[in-house]
């Protein structure tokens, strides 16, 4: 097919679709653009100019009540702001190969309070694990600290405001997985 010109907007109702074709004819989608705007490719994307781009922020775990929940991929590159008042359990995302390169980041915007704590939870029993550098938001000539041996993180009682946590997956082969952790706190968090 020769190539098109257009003067003037390209419109769709049903989005758009850029792909390319096997011997066979099937196709592949390699850049979409869906009915709701969001878009998704393969490749690689090059911008010339300014890009206007916002981080999701999301209130899930703001709340003085205690939150059980469990993230979605699709909320991967979100801030989730925390409030300590009462216990936090946040969940990874289920075992899945299509998890790598998932992260998600917090902050403790109210103290962890007396007898609380924010846990950080991957899934599975005993099959995934934090390689954690943890360290102490004062900061000593001890840390950051390394710890690699568990699949709970936690940020402890009376973890100071403006502790942060910052959690990547590095590798998930659908029955294992390690994810990044990178924490700065007071008192240190730590992985079990």
């Amino acid at each position: 097919m020769a190539n098109t010109t257009f003067n003037g907007a390209v419109r769709s109702e049903n989005g758009f679709k850029q792909i390319t074709l096997d011997a066979a004819g099937a196709a592949t989608n390699n850049f979409t653009v869906d009915s709701s705007g969001n878009v998704s490719g393969t490749g690689t994307l090059k911008l010339t100019g300014q890009a206007n781009i916002r981080i999701a922020v999301d209130d899930t775990f703001n709340t003085t009540a205690a939150v059980t929940d469990t993230l979605t991929a699709a909320q991967s590159g979100t801030i989730f702001n925390i409030d300590g008042t009462d216990d936090k359990v946040i969940n990874m995302p289920a075992l899945s190969t299509g998890n790598v390169g998932l992260w998600y980041e917090f902050i403790v915007l109210d103290a962890v309070a007396s007898g609380k704590t924010v846990t950080f939870v991957l899934p599975g029993s005993a099959v995934s694990n934090f390689y954690g550098m943890l360290q102490l938001e004062s900061g000593t000539a001890a840390n950051p600290v390394g710890d690699e041996g568990g699949d709970t993180l936690t940020l402890p009682a009376t973890t100071a405001i403006n502790a942060r946590v910052k959690l990547t997956c590095v590798e998930d082969d659908g029955t294992n997985s390690i994810w990044k952790a990178e924490a700065v706190s007071t008192p240190i968090a730590t992985i079990a």
